[in-house]
């Protein structure tokens, strides 16, 4: 009971939030670009490999339940389709509204020639079934050879990387957003140079509203976060409680990345 006391006096203020009836309307924050995006999220990464099927399907259907408006997604989770299910069906059952929902899909390495962001895009929104997705983000700033697997390797095992031009690869997501296949625009994993290299392009429309990367206690990023604070980007923080364990990195079972904090 001491030890459960000394926690809820630490993280307070986050239990507090946890317990709160969680809308999109109540717990937003504004984006650059006009639009807002809800606090928290939940990340619906799983290990393909080993988590079992319907997994993010039920799990979105709970939060949804629990108050959970923002939900973190992609086309290389291999479960978009599950995540999809979910949300239609709370939609039908009259539990939210499109509109209440706010989901944030990415554009995968193997996909930034120009001419493969847009039917990357439309694929997330055929796997989805939904009309438009609220956030469309550069996974990675970096490429692989296009193709038709995500991991593409060579002979002795090592990726096969692409030259990537992120400006061209920019341009074409702007397409989308006029296109209103997009609400807003964002990044992920970019660091300061690299974020510079959109803000700094010649004729940009659209500038990035936000930056997911890692962010936590025990890796906070003190300067990135007040780079894009200058700029007006949203800090979106994965693995906020810490960094989530894979086998091929650590050695140790993959967790799932329970939800986003954000940070403005």
């Amino acid at each position: 009971m001491q030890q459960q006391q000394q926690q809820q006096r630490k993280f307070g203020n986050f239990y507090t939030l946890l317990r709160m009836n969680l809308t999109a309307e109540d717990h937003s924050i504004p984006l650059s670009d006009g639009n807002s995006i809800p606090l928290i999220g939940l990340g619906t990464y799983g290990d393909p490999r080993t988590t079992p099927k319907g997994s993010a399907y039920e799990s979105v259907k709970l939060a949804i339940d629990t108050g959970y408006r923002h939900f973190d997604g992609a086309l290389v989770y291999f479960n978009e389709h599950e995540v999809g299910q979910a949300i239609r069906e709370k939609i039908a059952d009259g539990t939210v509204k499109r509109e209440e929902i706010f989901y944030c899909g990415k554009l995968w390495n193997t996909f930034h020639p120009p001419d493969l962001v847009r039917p990357a895009l439309e694929k997330t929104l055929k796997t989805l079934q939904l009309d438009y997705i609220d956030l469309y983000i550069v996974e990675m700033p970096t490429a692989f050879k296009p193709g038709d697997t995500f991991y593409p390797r060579d002979e002795s095992g090592k990726y096969i990387y692409h030259t990537t031009d992120l400006c061209a690869t920019w341009e074409a997501l702007e397409a989308c957003k006029d296109a209103g296949l997009v609400k807003s625009l964002g990044v992920s994993n970019f660091n300061k140079r690299q974020l510079e290299l959109i803000l700094n392009k010649p004729g940009l429309k659209h500038k990035p509203v936000s930056n997911q990367v890692e962010c936590n206690p025990y890796f906070t990023q003190p300067k990135l976060l007040e780079y894009c604070q200058q700029k007006d980007i949203i800090i979106v923080g994965y693995s906020p409680l810490g960094t989530s364990r894979d086998a091929s990195w650590y050695g140790r079972e993959m967790q799932m990345r329970h939800f986003q904090i954000m940070c403005n």
